[in-house]
């Protein structure tokens, strides 16, 4: 019998004072939900380049893990492109876990205690998500942030997945979107001349010699300590929880200087200086794909020289749908029917690596996973063009995009480089082993996609690295458990066409 760990307990008792209704359901959901974190756990475990792991065994009935302290750790054969949760139970030596929280701590590696505390509450947000959503519907939703709320379990393969401290259950149930709430934002005036302002700001959010910059409800009450901010306007939380959707169209990211997931949620100075030249430049580059990408356009940024004070106003995904087409997500691909045909997914592979392939090739590696990255839908489900969003995580290369004879813009920092490893890492890690690897569920149906899309994908020598090289993913648990070392750190998955490692 499991024992429910301190912090399920904790926000049991707090949703029993802030929605009793679910507490039964919350309970109910509790094991599926640590199965879940513990399958992402064990992918990691079985896959990422951990120094505390020194070899791996796979053998037919399961994995085993040799560990540097002799330990050993035994579990099911990982796939590391699976979506469900088929871990239960791992085993430490001879003692079994299905509590992901407890095996992290009982591992005893550097830093794994504040792994393990953001582990059990994954788990148990988790579950509160799930309680919240209930069964749902998988028609096709009339709005476009209805898609976002139909992703309850979060990022598909980090173990953080539904990772929020610092949020109570009546937050949660406030500001996540598969709870479906309302959010009402808040604005804080901020003299002119002290924000730095690029594009157009509307005159709604200004006062006189002021900018009303946007703030989220939970920024305002937990970081500037209200600070002068007060009631604006209401809008629908995305995947993200931080960008709404207004009721008249336009997009809000606000700055919210939160642990979610992994990162922490503000909004850089620098992001907010480059935000309009990276717009024109991507709606420059995205033309060069024969209409197969549109880029959602900045409309304006401002910060008040603070990353935990700053707002971004971008159009949304729905300007690129046609009638009767539906523009959403990749994330949000399996909450919903689709034609059963097995050519789908090889499909909408063409169409992503097509024109992911084509922008790299360009000079630009975009973040594409299932959450930057958007796909149109056409009225029976077929997959018509993307719709990417989000600027601030991609890379260019100024080499690639001069023999193309294309200008690079006028940026520095870590978006701009001419390392082939860094360009490739950043497309493949999230377009194939993430949104892809996402939607296929597993590595068979994503083996299957691939090699039926290949040959219908121009080739480059990006295509060939794609399609015979180890696939490259975001080490996501390493980092975690290495704090000390900045920016992002890799895992070389098999290649699901080749086996490669």
């Amino acid at each position: 019998m499991h024992r429910p760990s301190p912090i399920e307990n904790r926000l049991g008792a707090e949703l029993a004072e802030a929605r009793p209704d679910l507490v039964e359901r919350y309970s109910a959901e509790l094991p599926g939900a640590r199965a879940a974190v513990l399958t992402r756990l064990w992918r990691a475990l079985a896959h990422e380049p951990l120094p505390w792991v020194v070899r791996r065994v796979r053998g037919a009935h399961g994995l085993a893990l040799r560990l540097a302290d002799g330990r050993a750790l035994h579990g099911p054969h990982a796939d590391p492109f699976a979506t469900g949760a088929y871990v239960t139970t791992v085993h430490l030596d001879s003692v079994a876990y299905d509590d992901p929280a407890r095996l992290t701590t009982d591992l005893g590696w550097p830093h794994a205690s504040g792994l393990a505390a953001e582990l059990g509450h994954s788990a148990a947000s988790l579950a509160l998500s799930r309680a919240g959503q209930g069964a749902g519907s998988r028609e096709w939703p009339a709005q476009d942030w209805q898609w976002e709320q139909r992703v309850v379990d979060g990022h598909p393969f980090h173990p953080n997945c539904r990772s929020r401290p610092g949020f109570s259950v009546a937050e949660q149930l406030a500001y996540g979107p598969e709870h479906r709430p309302v959010v009402p934002l808040e604005t804080v005036p901020v003299p002119a001349g002290d924000c730095l302002l690029t594009g157009d700001w509307p005159e709604e959010l200004r006062d006189g010699g002021r900018l009303l910059i946007p703030v989220h409800p939970w920024q305002a009450a937990h970081v500037l300590k209200g600070g002068g901010a007060e009631p604006w306007r209401a809008g629908h939380p995305l995947m993200s929880l931080r960008t709404l959707a207004l009721p008249d169209g336009p997009h809000v990211k606000t700055a919210l200087s939160a642990r979610l997931t992994s990162s922490v949620r503000d909004i850089s100075t620098y992001s907010i200086g480059a935000a309009m030249a990276l717009s024109s430049f991507a709606s420059d580059l995205a033309a060069r794909t024969d209409g197969l990408l549109h880029v959602t356009r900045t409309l304006g940024a401002a910060t008040a020289d603070s990353p935990d004070l700053a707002a971004v106003l971008r159009e949304s995904p729905q300007a690129y749908a046609a009638p009767g087409e539906r523009v959403l997500p990749v994330a949000a691909l399996a909450t919903t029917s689709l034609p059963e045909s097995p050519f789908w997914m090889a499909e909408f592979t063409r169409l992503a690596l097509t024109v992911g392939l084509r922008l790299l090739d360009l000079g630009v590696a975009l973040e594409a996973h299932g959450q930057n990255l958007l796909v149109v839908l056409s009225a029976t489900g077929a997959p018509l063009r993307l719709v990417y969003r989000d600027l601030a995580d991609i890379r260019l290369s100024p080499a690639r995009l001069t023999r193309h004879g294309i200008t690079p813009p006028d940026l520095t920092g870590r978006q701009v480089t001419d390392d082939e490893t860094v360009l490739r890492r950043k497309l493949f890690g999230s377009l194939v082993a993430g949104a892809l690897a996402g939607t296929a569920g597993s590595g068979p149906a994503l083996a299957n996609a691939l090699a039926t899309a290949a040959d219908r994908v121009p080739g480059t020598p990006d295509l060939t690295a794609l399609l015979e090289d180890p696939l490259p993913a975001k080490a996501l648990t390493l980092m975690r458990l290495s704090p000390q070392l900045p920016g992002d750190q890799w895992a070389a998955l098999p290649n699901p066409l080749t086996g490669a490692r």
